[in-house]
């Protein structure tokens, strides 16, 4: 799916007829994140690499390095800075990889009924790979957010300052519709550069080193789990039906291969 949605960014991006872009997700949820169901019999060899960092099919901790590196972190901060403004209409839950794409966009707007989670810190790794949650909801409530893997609310997201506006579930697109088009009679030029200006800004504070060094402790997370469980994620904070499976699927293959399927 993230290449998919590079493809889409990439064409917005060069369309000189768009000036805003809207990410939304079809009901009744925003994003579930992450699929840990498995590869659907694709290969890494099915989607063209942007990254220079080098193959991804070496076993262990480089082809999953590799891959991590190029397909969340990197797509993320990609879409991120993307000149054009873009807005995230979000709905229902929107959970770990999720929160990826919804902070990859320069606004905000949530559906009442939309809430956010980060339950990775129960499958034994710190956090999803694009790191930013401190500065999206402030360090205290990160802690407070990893740690228990609680629900945050809409209302409560816009508090922190994470999420720009709250609107009725049947308000939500045209609401970000309205947004756009009132960002739209700008000068394109000229957003291109004040996105440019405040996400220059917040980097100047040191965020893509931190986000670098913690997506290091991620690798470092992933390669624990593979030496004492087997899989790249502890079982014990997976869900029921799908621990046997993963566990099974570490018995059976090679730890490369469990890499992949938990991915």
């Amino acid at each position: 799916m993230t290449y998919d949605l590079n493809a889409a960014f990439d064409h917005a991006a060069a369309d000189d007829g768009i000036k805003v872009i809207i990410l939304a997700g079809s009901d009744p949820h925003f994003c579930a994140g992450h699929d840990l169901s498995g590869d659907s019999g694709k290969t890494w060899k099915d989607f063209p690499q942007i990254s220079t960092w080098g193959s991804f099919d070496p076993p262990g901790a480089e082809g999953r390095y590799a891959r991590e590196s190029e397909i969340y972190l990197g797509m993320t901060e990609r879409w991120r800075n993307i000149p054009k403004p873009t807005i995230a209409a979000v709905q229902g839950k929107c959970i770990a990889g999720g929160l990826m794409l919804a902070w990859a966009c320069d606004i905000i707007i949530a559906a009442d009924d939309a809430e956010f989670r980060d339950p990775v810190v129960e499958m034994g790794v710190c956090g999803v790979e694009f790191f930013a949650h401190p500065w999206e909801v402030g360090v205290r409530k990160a802690k407070e957010l990893l740690f228990t893997a609680d629900w945050l609310g809409a209302e409560d997201a816009k508090q922190l300052g994470m999420v720009n506006q709250v609107v009725p579930r049947d308000e939500l697109l045209p609401t970000a519709l309205a947004m756009a088009e009132r960002i739209a009679q700008k000068p394109l030029f000229v957003l291109k550069l004040t996105k440019q200006a405040v996400n220059q800004t917040q980097d100047a504070m040191g965020r893509p080193t931190a986000m670098a060094q913690v997506f290091a402790l991620h690798q470092l997370c992933h390669s624990h789990n593979v030496q004492v469980h087997g899989i790249p994620v502890d079982p014990g904070g997976l869900p029921e039906s799908m621990r046997g499976r993963f566990v099974k699927k570490a018995d059976m293959d090679t730890v490369g291969s469990a890499s992949d399927a938990a991915e």
